[in-house]
């Protein structure tokens, strides 16, 4: 299975909302916070090409943000995702 990574902050709703739902899951994945890590934010986005968190991946797949991951696991995509890695 490919690693989840959480690029986020403490104080973020959709952070935490998207932590929340991978942890329901049973999921385990890999927490990054770059509130206080310019060198851990700066590597987000340059992965995401996006500034704001939640930016969320799968393996080197960027999935987005909490809406997106939110999405994908309603449809049913995101355990096709996970059992494909």
């Amino acid at each position: 299975m490919s690693t989840i990574t959480i690029y986020g902050n403490e104080s973020c709703a959709f952070c935490g909302a998207a932590r929340m739902l991978l942890t329901k899951k049973g999921i385990k994945f890999e927490d990054i916070l770059v509130s206080n890590d310019a060198e851990k934010r700066a590597e987000m986005e340059a992965r995401s090409q996006q500034r704001s968190v939640p930016q969320i991946f799968i393996g080197d797949k960027h999935v987005g943000g909490f809406e997106e991951l939110c999405d994908l696991d309603k449809s049913g995509e995101l355990d096709k995702l996970l059992a494909d890695s």
